[in-house]
């Protein structure tokens, strides 16, 4: 049974469109088959460019069937492609045409090296923390989605403060009028949660971030919680004000007064397909351009593993025949002397009186 590759590209960019031909070329080559959908077929039959024989998803090939999803694009095309492939487990390899494209495996120029890496099966499956987001109002649930990145609660008026209260685990930690609030996933620290301010978050580690966007209160530091906690807002009544919810910034909606958003792990990840076992340390230096110069390495291992250098033993009776002087010089606490020219602190006289 051949393999079948899943091209999804970014058809409002030309250099996107151009990469997807020529990935559906060399998939051909290999003797894959490349997939994409009508939409994109259409978009680039457009161009009248040959194009290289591909199966339609959902009428020639079902999601099933997909080995893996190759994304030509930045983040906001994995993040529709992580909405495509919810309901299986199929890895995305991500080529980044965007702008910082984190969530990317490779750029532009390693295009033709990506699609080598997928014909030879050489690339693992990492899997991204996702959550789970419920909206509730006047006690009903009114939305169960989903977020790779992050789930945020802004205003909903332009000229208005949302006014909100902040929760975890069903305990309120404070109340606040403010722009919004970011619900995030480690993968979604460098996105939005970072530009709020909010920590970077190494992909590996377990935890929940919580960050407030421009809030008016002394307490409105960004909180990083328990994969295992909940965490929630509520848009409060005591003005009109409204809110609004953005998924990934992709799906939306609104949020009268009164509605509390829930936010808990997803017990469903996102697969990231990578080449490289890139550090995430260098992954940030790269795509952050962050300065490194005067890096000087790691310790060579037979530095490393060096016995501690040994110090000299002081002992009581070397430190008793020290002349006095010299122990007054190098004591860090000795009492400063006092005498006619010398200012002093105030004294005692011999009846006890301060003087």
């Amino acid at each position: 049974m051949s393999r079948k590759i899943l091209v999804m590209a970014h058809m409002g960019r030309q250099e996107a469109k151009d990469a997807a031909r020529d990935s559906c070329l060399q998939l051909h080559e290999a003797g894959l088959v490349p997939v994409i959908s009508r939409d994109d077929l259409e978009a680039l039959q457009e161009d009248a460019v040959p194009l290289a024989p591909v199966e339609v998803i959902e009428e020639d090939v079902s999601l099933r069937e997909i080995e893996l999803v190759m994304v030509l694009g930045g983040d906001g095309s994995i993040l529709r492609a992580a909405e495509l492939v919810r309901s299986v487990d199929t890895p995305l390899l991500g080529v980044n045409l965007g702008h910082v494209g984190f969530l990317a495996e490779s750029e532009r120029s390693d295009l033709r090296e990506s699609v080598e890496a997928i014909v030879d099966g050489r690339y693992t499956v990492e899997q991204r923390m996702t959550i789970d987001v419920t909206v509730w109002q006047d006690e009903k649930k009114v939305l169960h989605t989903w977020a790779l990145n992050e789930a945020s609660v802004e205003k909903g008026d332009r000229e208005k403060m949302v006014e909100v209260v902040i929760e975890v685990d069903r305990r309120p930690l404070s109340t606040f009028g403010c722009d919004g609030v970011v619900l995030a996933t480690p993968t979604g620290s460098t996105a939005y949660a970072f530009s709020a301010g909010g920590p970077v978050v190494w992909p590996e580690v377990e935890a929940l971030l919580m960050v407030p966007l421009s809030a008016h209160a002394l307490f409105s530091r960004p909180l990083v919680i328990s994969p295992n906690s909940m965490m929630a807002v509520e848009v409060l009544t005591r003005t009109d004000a409204r809110g609004v919810l953005w998924c990934d910034g992709r799906r939306t909606t609104e949020l009268p007064p009164g509605s509390r958003i829930e936010v808990v792990r997803s017990p469903k990840a996102v697969n990231l397909a990578r080449m490289h076992r890139t550090p995430f340390s260098e992954r940030l230096v790269r795509k952050f351009e962050l300065p490194t110069s005067g890096w000087r390495g790691p310790v060579p291992p037979h530095e490393a593993a060096a016995r501690t250098t040994a110090l000299p033993t002081v002992r009581g009776e070397q430190i008793a025949e020290r002349p006095v002087q010299e122990l007054q010089k190098s004591s860090v606490g000795h009492e400063m002397p006092h005498g006619p020219d010398v200012p002093s602190h105030r004294t005692r006289d011999e009846t006890g009186e301060a003087g």
